[in-house]
């Protein structure tokens, strides 16, 4: 329970903590930036990883010049991690897939699976664009792809342009509403709606299973 407190006061206080860490820590905060985006969108075992969150922190504390972050430099090194992060991911689940269900029944739910699973059923080849503005399906994608055999070079370019996207249009909000009084003082609102937003589309998607599902039953 109290890593669980841990890991949320993070989460919703990422801003402060990333500023607390980029003095303490100087250069090295760019190889945990890369660390956490990697793991996040490469290791199926971590789909609780902050991600939008991340992202937009970075872009927020960036902005104060006393931080010392450089988002050219973090920006650059989170597109590289995210770009890596899928495509080990799609290796892991067109070589392990199966096995890898089988070790981590836990954390590598038959619910994730099936969820973008129809992700892609919806969207085709655009969920591996479209998922990384979604959490979990966004750790899923790349793996369920692999399993499903895609096409390596599609994958490859629907992961490029999904990762430019993902951190090209998430850094600089952070960037331009972090440094204001009022997101300073409701970070962890700010956080809490990101993954609202983020979740949405999941939602969505799940409200018209359940009336698809009722439906079928009259």
């Amino acid at each position: 329970m109290e890593t669980l407190k841990q890991f949320l006061d993070i989460l919703l206080h990422l801003q402060d903590h990333l500023f607390t860490l980029t003095q303490n820590y100087g250069a090295w905060v760019y190889a945990m930036l890369f660390a956490i985006i990697f793991a996040e969108t490469g290791l199926v075992v971590t789909p609780v990883l902050p991600g939008d969150s991340l992202v937009f922190a970075v872009g927020a504390v960036a902005a104060n010049p006393e931080s010392g972050l450089n988002i050219w430099v973090a920006g650059g090194l989170m597109l590289v991690a995210a770009i890596l992060g899928d495509t080990v991911n799609y290796w892991v689940g067109a070589k392990l897939g199966l096995k890898v269900q089988n070790w981590f029944p836990r954390l590598v739910r038959k619910s994730h699976i099936d969820r973008t699973h129809a992700f892609f059923e919806k969207y085709g080849g655009k969920t591996i664009i479209l998922a990384r503005f979604v959490p979990i399906v966004r750790t899923f994608a790349p793996f369920v792809a692999g399993m499903g055999a895609m096409n390596y070079g599609r994958f490859m370019m629907f992961n490029v342009v999904g990762a430019f996207l993902w951190i090209g249009l998430i850094l600089p909000c952070g960037w331009y509403f972090g440094g204001r009084e009022f997101v300073k003082r409701r970070f962890e609102v700010i956080v809490l709606g990101i993954i609202f937003i983020s979740v949405v589309p999941m939602l969505i998607e799940a409200w018209r299973a359940w009336r698809a599902s009722k439906a079928a039953k009259v």
